[in-house]
């Protein structure tokens, strides 16, 4: 700066700084006084508000002569409120962190896109495209700050915000509220798509070998005023703020790692990165060291993230781990080396390194581990707590309740571990006096909590004890512990606390059996009998729990077992087999089921197939729950063993009746037709009754095709579930010789009793075999002679028409069974149009006409697209559509039965004109009349309501005749597009109504 300049400056700054009788915004639009505003010791108003009043007033959307909101002019005084603010920016010398502290995401966002429109960064330009080293100094350092800015605003939208608490309620604040938040969550939307961009932009900045510039108010100015120089002095390598390589970098490398630590929460392999990056942050700030001016690291929180990187992604430095106990402890437990963390926490009791919380998750962690049954941990939990324990006495604190519990049953191994750790963790020259006498005074309390003599002796006579503890102090223990000699009377004996009462044996048995009942690994099972039976011999623990039940043809041959131990362990494992498999989880089944098949297989070939048969059941049950819903067939090896399964010949093995049901039903649903109806060994056909009844059923699946001559199987189907369902009566001779009826049952004469054949059928999930099933049983409904209304079914036509004695048959039962299997195949596929119709018929048949009109729709939109499609003719026949209009007028909604008559291939106007007669209409009647398309049914509502008077429904019925395109010159097309367009409406309309 020149003399007469510096004098300049300085009669202007003798002068005083007031603002005229206007806002202080309007003063400093006069660039002159901004500068000299910022450089007073406290600016009122604030440089970073002074920021969001630029850019909110240069923001400003303007309104035309027609009163239309559009976007801010692009003029010479928006122009300059965007200089002023980056100017102010430039005077806070570009520090991110005191920007991002005062300033919101839209504001900063809005400054740093004219930084970068300024440091002439063509906009919709890519940054990752542009060479940062061939870029003029102040452009790559512009999209530098902007990229860093963006990476560290996803970084921090990623930490949970503590809510404020909110001022009583004004709508314009709020409204601004919610209109900035939106905004906040498009750039963040925006920002997180371009972050890999970010981060390779910012990487490829660790490449560069040279210093950057940053704009300040003088290289501004010179833009502003002069663009001419934009090739001139502000691309010079000597414009603008000087930011050095390291500064650069130094932020940079923190910057990323703190992204990258950011995306290892979802990419663990991330951590490395970000590992990388902080300690490179160490060392560039311990290379640039005090001189940094422009480079400002939160060093607390750097250390931080260098901590948790290392304990993440530990360093194979021997060096970086000594320095790094944390990681040591990290690494010996992912690796399970155990006594490497126990001799870690005892170095630990000298160093006092390690917070007591950390060295306490580290025991809990091993708990919840030992708690899962892994035996082995006992004892390291009990050295760790011990390890604790001493850090606690050392620094005063109370023992821990966990140390009691494991400390419950003492013996010599834990004791001498103890004095160990003890010994081990008590520096004596160094150590302070309140030190050891609160070391004195644990071993003491030690002592006194012992019953065994030998065990006080064991600590008494240590060297530690003897060192600390002085000797009146010896004596008066040694005479404390003689008082609680058995020949002294017992109430001199010391109240000892809850912890130290040895338990007995009763209630060890129970925690024990409390164990066994929760327990689902079978080597914890197997552990836990072996020692209760190891307690007592006399109880019998397999009735243990009330729950523990197994079918009788099971439970005859495995209570038969003599070996007390075994019958328990075989009983509870199978019991807890079937429960887990009772309630779908199928993985600790297999466990438990694969434990059993293992103990049995050595001494018993018959629960050995029993096991196997059960394994199959689960393995079949596994692939339906899961793959199988999807349409994928099971392997071949497990369509092998249920065919072996079903063709096992050995009589005297315990079967259960469900395997062979899901076993039929297996080969049905994966539609193995080929084997039942041709391969099947003859004898399983007079043997397995659901054998019998699946060939029966694929062989009706494979011939239903066919002619109607060739459906042998059919009639032969349909014969053995009418001898099912059939009924036989009982008589009884009275004392006169008349022969009385008494009660009827189950027919004996049928392969198996109905409710067999219900449960079976309920395990069908292939569409066709239920789709006959359920025409058999609709059919068998509809024999009868007391019958009113007919249920409709496909394929109803392929069984026989009558029934030689109709009094046979047990039609309530038939009735019950239609209802079950419809109501279970809806359950299994809810849009089957056919099993929607029959469902309505049985409601229509039972006079629930609300229900019968829910189905019917129902079925009407599932195979039309929600009726935006013509619902197809076998479908709406017109003997649905006649029992729709007859649910309607039992319902009272006599309109909707005029429009439905319009559905029938004949228009019933007898039915129609009847209907609109009625005037107890429980429907909106002319709301209606925009549905109906026939200009008779149209002209009579005219005609009906000129008679009543009913002059406005008349105008309505008129304005609907009116309507062009129902005008009788059309073309016939144009008449079935507005007759389909007005079936359409009135079914939708009518779906909302029952649906």
């Amino acid at each position: 700066m020149s003399a007469e300049a510096a004098d300049r400056e300085a009669a202007t700054s003798s002068r005083p700084c007031t603002p005229p009788q206007t806002s202080w915004f309007e003063f400093l639009l006069q660039e002159s006084l901004l500068e000299k505003h910022l450089r007073k010791p406290c600016p009122d108003p604030a440089p970073v508000q002074l920021i969001v009043q630029f850019l909110e007033q240069a923001s400003k959307p303007s309104v035309n002569e027609q009163n239309q909101v559009q976007p801010p002019p692009d003029n010479k005084r928006n122009r300059v409120l965007k200089l002023l603010a980056l100017k102010v920016a430039a005077h806070l010398k570009w520090d991110l962190d005191i920007l991002e502290k005062s300033l919101s995401v839209p504001v900063l966002n809005m400054l740093l896109n004219e930084l970068l429109c300024i440091s002439k960064v063509p906009p919709g330009t890519k940054h990752i495209d542009m060479d940062l080293a061939t870029l003029p100094p102040t452009t790559a350092m512009a999209i530098l700050l902007y990229n860093r800015w963006a990476i560290r605003t996803i970084v921090q939208s990623s930490f949970p915000v503590k809510q404020a608490k909110p001022g009583p309620p004004q709508l314009s604040v709020m409204n601004q509220m919610q209109q900035e938040k939106e905004l906040t969550e498009n750039i963040l939307k925006v920002l997180k798509e371009q972050a890999s961009d970010s981060i390779l932009v910012l990487e490829a900045a660790l490449k560069l070998n040279k210093d950057l510039y940053v704009h300040t108010m003088r290289t501004l100015d010179l833009l502003a005023v002069e663009p001419g120089m934009v090739n001139g002095e502000t691309e010079s390598s000597t414009a603008g703020l000087k930011i050095k390589t390291e500064e650069m970098q130094c932020q940079v490398c923190y910057d990323l790692g703190a992204a990258y630590f950011q995306q290892g929460s979802t990419n663990p392999a991330v951590y490395e990165n970000a590992r990388e990056k902080f300690f490179r942050t160490k060392e560039l700030i311990a290379e640039i060291g005090s001189l940094s001016l422009h480079c400002t690291i939160d060093e607390k929180r750097l250390a931080g993230y260098c901590q948790a990187c290392d304990v993440l992604v530990p360093s194979s430095d021997s060096t970086t781990q000594q320095l790094t106990p944390y990681s040591q402890v990290h690494i010996c437990l992912k690796s399970g080396n155990y006594q490497e963390v126990i001799k870690i926490f005892v170095e630990d009791n000298l160093t006092f390194s390690l917070p007591v919380q950390f060295r306490q998750s580290v025991l809990r962690e091993l708990f919840q581990k030992a708690q899962q049954g892994n035996e082995a941990l006992d004892e390291i939990c009990f050295k760790v707590c011990a390890c604790n324990t001493v850090r606690d006495v050392l620094e005063g604190r109370t023992i821990s309740v966990q140390f009691n519990q494991l400390f419950l049953r003492p013996n010599k191994e834990k004791i001498d571990f103890l004095l160990e750790v003890c010994s081990r963790s008590v520096n004596l020259e160094k150590a302070s006096e309140s030190l050891k006498g609160n070391m004195a005074a644990f071993l003491k309390n030690v002592c006194l909590g012992l019953e065994d003599l030998q065990y006080v002796f064991m600590i008494s006579s240590h060297e530690l004890f003897i060192t600390l503890l002085k000797d009146e102090e010896r004596k008066l223990l040694v005479d404390e512990m003689r008082k609680r000699s058995p020949r002294i009377n017992l109430c001199i004996k010391p109240v000892t606390s809850f912890y130290d009462i040895p338990a007995s044996a009763s209630v060890n048995i129970g925690q024990l059996e409390h164990q066994l009942i929760l327990s689902v690994d079978p080597w914890r099972i197997r552990q836990i009998l072996i020692e209760l039976h190891g307690m007592t011999s006399e109880r019998e623990f397999w009735t243990v729990s009330n729950k523990w039940e197994l079918p009788l043809v099971y439970s005859s041959v495995i209570l038969g077992i003599k070996d007390n131990l075994t019958r328990d362990l075989v009983y509870i494992l199978m019991a807890k087999g079937l429960h887990c498999s009772t309630v779908k989880d199928f993985s600790h089944a297999k466990q438990l089921f694969a434990a059993c098949l293992e103990l049995v297989t050595e001494f018993s070939p018959k629960l050995r197939q029993v096991m196997l048969n059960e394994m199959l059941l689960l393995d079949i049950y596994t692939h339906e729950a899961g793959t199988g819903q999807s349409g994928e067939r099971p392997p071949s090896d497990l369509i092998s063993r249920v065919r072996g399964c079903l063709e096992m010949r050995l009589p005297d093995i315990p079967f259960r009746q469900v395997i062979s049901e899901e076993c039929v039903a297996f080969m049905l649903n994966w539609r193995e037709n080929e084997y039942l109806t041709l391969q099947v060994p003859a004898f399983l056909l007079q043997s397995n009754p659901f054998v019998k009844l699946g060939q029966l059923l694929a062989a009706t699946c494979k011939e239903l095709p066919g002619p109607k001559e060739s459906r042998r199987t059919a009639k032969d189907l349909w014969e053995v579930v009418v001898q099912i369902c059939s009924v036989s009566s009982q008589h009884k001779r009275g004392n006169d010789g008349r022969v009385s009826l008494i009660k009827q049952r189950e027919s004996t004469l049928g392969i198996m009793y109905r409710s067999e054949l219900l449960s079976f059928l309920k395990r069908l999930r292939e569409p066709l075999v239920l789709t006959i099933i359920l025409s058999l049983f609709v059919k068998l409904h509809n024999v009868r002679e007391d019958i009113v209304n007919d249920i409709t079914a496909e394929h109803i036509s392929i069984w026989p028409s009558s029934i030689p004695n109709l009094q046979s048959v047990d039609f309530e039962a038939v009735a019950i069974t239609v209802k079950e299997l419809v109501r279970y195949a809806l359950s299994i596929n809810p849009n089957n149009h056919s099993w929607l119709i029959i469902q309505a018929d049985i409601y229509f048949a039972t006079n629930q006409y609300s229900a019968a009109l829910h189905y019917y729709l129902q079925a009407g939109a599932v195979c039309s697209d929600f009726f935006n499609k013509a619902v197809p003719p076998d479908v709406y026949t017109d003997q649905v559509i006649k029992r729709m209009i007859k649910c309607c007028s039992l319902l009272n909604c006599h309109t909707q039965v005029a429009i439905l008559c319009q559905f029938l291939r004949e228009i019933d106007y007898k039915t129609a004109f009847k209907s609109l007669q009625e005037q107890n209409s429980h429907d909106a009647m002319d709301s209606y009349y925009d549905y109906i398309w026939d200009v008779t049914i149209l002209e009579y509502l005219t005609y009906l309501h000129h008679k009543r008077g009913e002059t406005d429904k008349r105008q309505i019925a008129i304005k609907a005749i009116g309507q062009t395109e129902l005008n009788a010159s059309n073309p016939e097309e144009v008449l079935q597009l507005a007759a389909q367009r007005r079936k359409k409406k009135f079914l939708q309309a009518m779906a909302k109504l029952y649906f």
